[in-house]
């Protein structure tokens, strides 16, 4: 497993997420600089954020020259782009093809979840009873602008905070490769979701990340046990069998049983076909 107006900013993707520097004025004084962002960051963050929030199906082609045109940057800027979401497993390469969204099978499920188990079921542990008011204000908003988006049916923007909300208590951990894990496994995610839960259930659920946050004001065990919970019933949503197809006799049975047995057809009526 909001505010009423949509969010720009979503979850960052893996690469250069602190690009931001401080440039020291001509005068006396240092003041901060603007964030810099390279036009290659630019469509890295935009890309990644539309794979995130399902904008970009799972086997969805980019092709260099649409996204060129798109983003009014050269083709040597989007061959760029590709080559750092490849490298950190949100799209993949394929020679002569070109890149795409993955499109992961259901078996991968697993790993993904497992080692989500791994890193978010530690960090819940090391949060317990550890966060500041100002965390538990950040990630109080976080929850209460998915259910917003939730209540809204804004699918995107749920997406988009419920990432936002697993991501920040892996910064507030303390431990970039915490972070840098989930920016790899929150895509594959929401492309696992897209493909395999069933309609209309959302991809994580906010009053599930409500009884995180109560948890997280508890014991490590408990903080630590209740990601696992959460994890595990996301799991369970896209590794439910899917429904074995009816049989023909079955889905006719009532014609079977309301029509009287001597009963024909126009063509049997004379006895020939």
């Amino acid at each position: 497993m909001t505010a009423a107006s949509r969010d720009p900013h979503p979850p960052k993707p893996p690469s250069d997420r602190s690009a931001t520097g401080r440039r020291r004025s001509s005068g006396a004084s240092a003041e901060a600089a603007a964030p810099v962002v390279t036009a290659t960051q630019r469509v890295v963050d935009a890309i990644y954020a539309a794979i995130l929030e399902l904008r970009l199906t799972p086997g969805t082609r980019l092709r260099e020259e649409e996204l060129a045109a798109s983003f009014q940057v050269s083709r040597t800027v989007i061959r760029q782009a590709l080559h750092r979401l490849a490298q950190d497993r949100v799209i993949e390469l394929h020679h002569n093809r070109g890149a795409q969204v993955p499109l992961p099978g259901r078996d991968e499920a697993a790993h993904v979840f497992d080692a989500r188990r791994v890193v978010e079921c530690e960090v819940a542990r090391r949060l317990a009873g550890q966060l500041s008011e100002g965390q538990w204000a950040q990630l109080g908003g976080l929850v209460q602008e998915e259910a917003a988006a939730d209540a809204r049916g804004d699918r995107s923007a749920a997406i988009r905070k419920s990432g936002e909300f697993h991501r920040a208590l892996a910064e507030m951990s303390g431990n970039p490769v915490f972070v840098r894990m989930l920016d790899e496994l929150l895509p594959t995610t929401s492309i696992l979701m897209a493909m395999y839960q069933p309609a209309g259930r959302p991809v994580c659920v906010a009053h599930r990340h409500q009884e995180l946050l109560a948890a997280l004001a508890g014991p490590r065990a408990t903080a630590a046990a209740e990601m696992r919970r959460h994890l595990q019933e996301l799991e369970a949503a896209v590794t439910a069998p899917e429904p074995r197809p009816a049989a023909l006799r079955d889905v006719f049975a009532g014609y079977r049983e309301s029509e009287p047995a001597a009963s024909l057809s126009p063509s049997d009526s004379s006895g020939r076909c």
